[in-house]
C-alpha cells in the first residue's frame, strides 16, 4: 500500500548558493522563496551526518507549478566534499527537466549564463507518447538540466 504523500521540493548542494538561485531565477523564472536560511543548529548535523554541519541557501518556487507547488532548495555546506565529474549515467538523482518553448533558445540563454552543454539536441518519436526534441545541458556548477519540448 503506497503512503500519502505529496513531492515538496529536490535539493540541490551548491558551492555558491546565492550564484546558482540567480541562475534558476534568471534562465527558468524560479521564484525566491524568504527567508533565506542560515541553518548550523545540533539538530542539522544530527539529521544530516555531517559533523558541525553549518548551511546557507533558499527555496525557489518552480515555474509551472503555481503557488503551492514543489520548490528547488539551493543550499550550501560550510563544510564542502570535492564534487566528482558530471556524467549522465552516474547512480542517484540525474537530473531536473524543464518544458521550454524553444529548445535551442533555452540552451543559447543556459549557455549565455554560465552553463554548458553535456550532448547534443536530439528529436525523436517517442511511441505512445509523440515527438520529443531534447538536450542535455549543465547549470554553472554541473548539475545536469534537460531542455525538452513535446509537440
Amino acid at each position: 500500500m503506497a503512503l500519502s504523500a505529496r513531492f515538496v521540493h529536490t535539493n540541490l548542494i551548491a558551492h555558491d548558493w546565492q550564484k546558482l538561485a540567480a541562475f534558476y531565477e534568471q534562465v527558468f523564472g524560479c521564484v525566491p522563496l524568504a527567508p533565506a536560511r542560515d541553518l548550523s543548529e545540533p539538530w542539522l548535523e544530527q539529521s544530516t551526518g555531517v559533523k558541525g554541519a553549518h548551511l546557507r541557501g533558499m527555496h525557489l518556487r518552480l515555474p509551472g507549478c503555481g503557488e503551492d507547488g514543489p520548490t528547488l532548495e539551493i543550499f550550501a555546506y560550510q563544510q564542502e566534499m570535492e564534487r566528482q565529474p558530471t556524467a549522465a549515467n552516474r547512480p542517484g538523482f540525474g537530473h531536473i527537466a524543464f518544458a521550454v518553448d524553444d529548445v535551442d533558445e533555452a540552451v543559447q540563454a543556459v549557455l549565455e549564463a554560465g552553463g554548458s552543454r553535456v550532448g547534443e539536441t536530439v528529436s525523436v518519436a517517442i511511441p505512445q507518447a509523440g515527438p520529443l526534441t531534447f538536450v542535455y545541458v549543465t547549470d554553472p556548477e554541473g548539475n545536469i538540466v534537460e531542455l525538452q519540448r513535446w509537440g
